[in-house]
């Protein structure tokens, strides 16, 4: 096997070189726009640098390392951004993936495409593979759009749908809410904290095992790969406080109308990763064992 990962910069793509190079008979190449911010920890990783809204660059690298599979991280997350600059969103979102199942499906290479739970309205949760799409946001638009060309592939593809990705990860800005709740309460910060929106909250590695076992099984079709527990954001923010002997009363519990944000959010989503657990053996984490994960990965500074 050959995986080249896109995104590799990113939380999702670093666990992924974590997980993948270190694994006997998989050859891995990292891909990110930028320089590679992996190279210290991983001095003999391959890199090569793509933007993959570029559709001659996705082809001249694909030609060039001849990848057996991919699994596409790249992508624009942050959701109020994506509402705002809708045309970047999409340009990152949608036309990268349609430059992807392109070159992938004329090399038979197997793509596993990056989703998500905000491809869906919030009116229930958890939800099965076949719930029914309907996004509330711009953000959801685009990923919808983006799996619809997957799905559309004449080659083999898998898409992992996931719930609100927490961890650590090196040289990194971004927050999650694992950190966030942990690095507010430690300022001694007082923070509001949603209580109306329902999440399966997913362990970083335990995506990134996901991936590589839709790659490894060559899986076909939609999986979605999260954590088991349905918990709010306010009840994760409680969990937290309670792992690092934080005070609790600094969390303020909202509901979404609270925050005037350009995008609106899934009120109740989650997953059901079932048909994970039973066709390709996918064990998530629990959420105390991913907060202790967490934990331990910022005290060894990973």
């Amino acid at each position: 096997m050959k995986v080249l990962v896109t995104g590799s910069n990113g939380l999702l793509g670093q666990k992924l070189v974590q997980r993948l190079q270190q694994l006997p008979g998989v050859e891995l190449v990292a891909t990110s726009r930028g320089a590679n911010k992996l190279a210290g920890l991983y001095p003999g990783l391959r890199f090569v640098p793509l933007d993959v809204t570029d559709a001659g660059l996705v082809e001249q690298v694909l030609a060039d390392e001849q990848p057996t599979h991919l699994i596409h991280t790249a992508a624009m997350t942050q959701v109020d951004e994506c509402e705002l600059n809708q045309e970047a969103c999409w340009l990152q979102n949608v036309t990268a993936v349609e430059h992807l199942v392109a070159a992938c499906a004329q090399r038979g290479v197997h793509l596993t495409h990056l989703s998500t739970d905000f491809i869906f309205s919030g009116k229930e949760g958890p939800l099965r593979e076949d719930a029914r799409p309907e996004p509330v946001n711009f953000y959801g638009q685009s990923k919808l759009a983006a799996e619809q060309c997957v799905q559309a592939s004449p080659g083999p593809w898998a898409i992992a749908r996931t719930v609100l990705v927490y961890g650590v990860a090196h040289d990194y800005g971004r927050t999650n809410i694992v950190t966030w709740v942990r690095d507010s309460l430690r300022a001694g910060k007082a923070i509001k904290v949603v209580d109306d929106q329902l999440r399966t909250p997913t362990l970083a590695e335990d995506l990134a095992e996901g991936c590589w076992l839709l790659a490894r099984h060559r899986a076909q079709g939609i999986y979605h790969i999260s954590g088991e527990e349905m918990l709010t954001p306010y009840g994760m923010a409680l969990r937290v406080a309670d792992y690092f002997g934080l005070d609790k009363g600094l969390i303020e519990r909202v509901d979404s109308s609270t925050f005037s944000q350009p995008a609106r959010r899934p009120l109740r989503t989650g997953f059901i990763p079932e048909k994970a657990r039973r066709e390709l053996g996918y064990v998530p984490h629990g959420f105390e064992q991913g907060i202790a994960m967490v934990a331990e990965q910022s005290r060894q500074g990973s």
